[in-house]
């Protein structure tokens, strides 16, 4: 089974938390036990696996990318100033794969599916999941 789940960012970089989109998929599925693919359609986002109790942890992603990775000075951004955003998404990667365990994602406590935005605003991203038994 496959959907495309269509997420609205508001800022240049974010987190955003796509876990319940995710989980309402893998329910539809009816899919017991195997395996979820979170791809996000884009090269300036990506998917991140994270702590979801503590939106300090968030906002350390961003600031700790935003520090390793500045803005600004990369030959890409002579094309549109979001070369930083590229190298950001690629480092990060585009998907996560999660085990699917008694009709249930295989997260920890405090882990979450995260939609890394990295040249936002944007109207609208784009993510494939894929659930296979």
């Amino acid at each position: 089974m496959q959907e495309i789940l269509e997420v609205k960012t508001h800022r240049r970089e974010d987190l955003y938390d796509i876990t319940s989109q995710v989980k309402g998929v893998v329910a539809r599925s009816g899919v017991k036990d195997g395996l979820v693919n979170v791809y996000v359609r884009g090269a300036t986002a990506a998917i991140m696996i994270q702590e979801s109790w503590d939106d300090s942890v968030q906002q350390d992603v961003v600031n700790l990318l935003k520090r390793v990775i500045p803005r600004g000075v990369w030959e890409h951004d002579k094309q549109d100033g979001n070369g930083d955003a590229h190298l950001k998404s690629g480092l990060v990667g585009p998907g996560e794969t999660i085990p699917i365990m008694g009709h249930q994602l295989a997260l920890s406590t405090w882990q979450n599916i995260f939609l890394c935005e990295f040249d936002g605003p944007r109207r609208k991203r784009e993510i494939v999941v894929t659930v296979r038994a």
